[in-house]
């Protein structure tokens, strides 16, 4: 019996286009994907190497984070020429946290999972949203721990069926409204299934100074693709709101947004697939959070998925400002300038000796 190999996300057509920087798409690919074959994640990687290559981020700049989960292998896949942390489950942010303060002048993106977020990890997450990590924090929801056979996760939604049958009795974890709560300045949600709206949302959050989170659901095709799952592409198809339509004008660094009637629409894909949109109104303003929390708060009640941009804060103060760290990395600081000894120290104390 012979296997034949997945290929590397980016087309082999696509590759010879180069960017500003003289790189193809290849150069911002990494290994093959070992996930299920029409896993979300490999549409998330996807919509990685196009915004990146789009915005000419040099890869070396970047330094990728992740936990553990099937999401947090996927950044084995994009960026090879990046740095890298794989940390352990949950622990992800604490890591990010410290190499930011090391390296401020460094871009960090980070991709979890629900579990690795909602669960282990979510003590974490709200202290590096809180804090205003500066960072994107990609999280891939597929509602399921799929390196464990599929048990709900944290953001699973209540009322959900698993491939088993067994109904989902808690409510989910929604990070988007946690992000509001703990100050987050960038709060987004996508679809793995929608490219044309999730590649703006990663450049915006990538460009975007402090912290970025984007929800991402991401379905996972062996435990929960099937009819009853609030996770699964017929569902999230079916039952997704476009929030806002979202642009990234790259020159600026800024986000635009287009607005349109509030109405509803249903659309039908190239795939014969049909999803429902609806736009938002020509007097919103994603600046407000008191209006997103009420958009979040419609959705849920009506067991849709909101997608686009949430909210966004560009005040809030980031991590390394709040630190005073200065242009110069810590880590290109001679130790002797960090440590300058013990003779130093005593004349530190005696100034507040008076």
């Amino acid at each position: 019996m012979t296997f034949q190999a997945k290929p590397r996300i980016a087309s082999v057509v696509s590759r010879q286009k180069k960017n500003g920087l003289g790189l193809t798409k290849a150069d911002y690919e990494g290994g093959k994907s070992t996930l299920c074959g029409g896993c979300g994640h490999d549409a998330v990687t996807a919509a990685i190497i196009q915004a990146f290559f789009e915005m000419d981020v040099e890869p070396y700049r970047v330094g990728k984070m992740s936990g553990i989960g099937c999401s947090s292998k996927t950044p084995g896949y994009f960026l090879s020429r990046s740095h890298g942390f794989n940390g352990v489950h949950g622990r992800m942010l604490p890591i990010t946290t410290g190499a930011s303060v090391a390296h401020h002048q460094m871009d960090y993106l980070g991709v979890s999972g629900d579990g690795d977020s909602a669960s282990i990890g979510i003590g974490h997450l709200i202290h590096g949203m809180r804090r205003h990590i500066n960072m994107l924090y990609l999280v891939e929801n597929n509602g399921v721990y799929g390196l464990t056979k599929g048990q709900f996760s944290a953001m699973a939604d209540k009322g959900s069926r698993s491939k088993g049958g067994k109904i989902n009795e808690d409510p989910a974890i929604d990070l988007c409204r946690l992000g509001l709560e703990m100050g987050a300045g960038f709060i987004a949600r996508g679809f793995s299934g929608d490219r044309k709206q999730l590649v703006p949302l990663i450049k915006a959050g990538f460009r975007f100074r402090g912290f970025s989170i984007i929800d991402i659901i991401s379905p996972c095709v062996t435990f929960n693709n099937h009819q009853g799952s609030t996770r699964s592409y017929e569902y999230s198809y079916q039952e997704r709101i476009n929030y806002s339509v979202a642009d990234f004008v790259e020159a600026k660094d800024e986000i635009k947004i287009s607005y349109g009637p509030g109405e509803n629409q249903t659309v039908r894909l190239h795939d014969g697939s049909v999803i429902l949109l609806k736009k938002i109104s020509e007097d919103y303003d994603p600046r407000q959070m008191n209006l997103a929390k009420k958009m979040m708060d419609h959705a849920r009640e009506e067991n849709k998925i909101l997608t686009g941009l949430l909210y966004l804060n560009e005040e809030a103060e980031t991590f390394p400002e709040k630190l005073r760290l200065g242009k110069k990395p810590l880590r290109d600081i001679p130790f002797a300038d960090l440590c300058p000894g013990e003779t130093a120290l005593s004349e530190l104390n005696q100034e507040f000796r008076g």
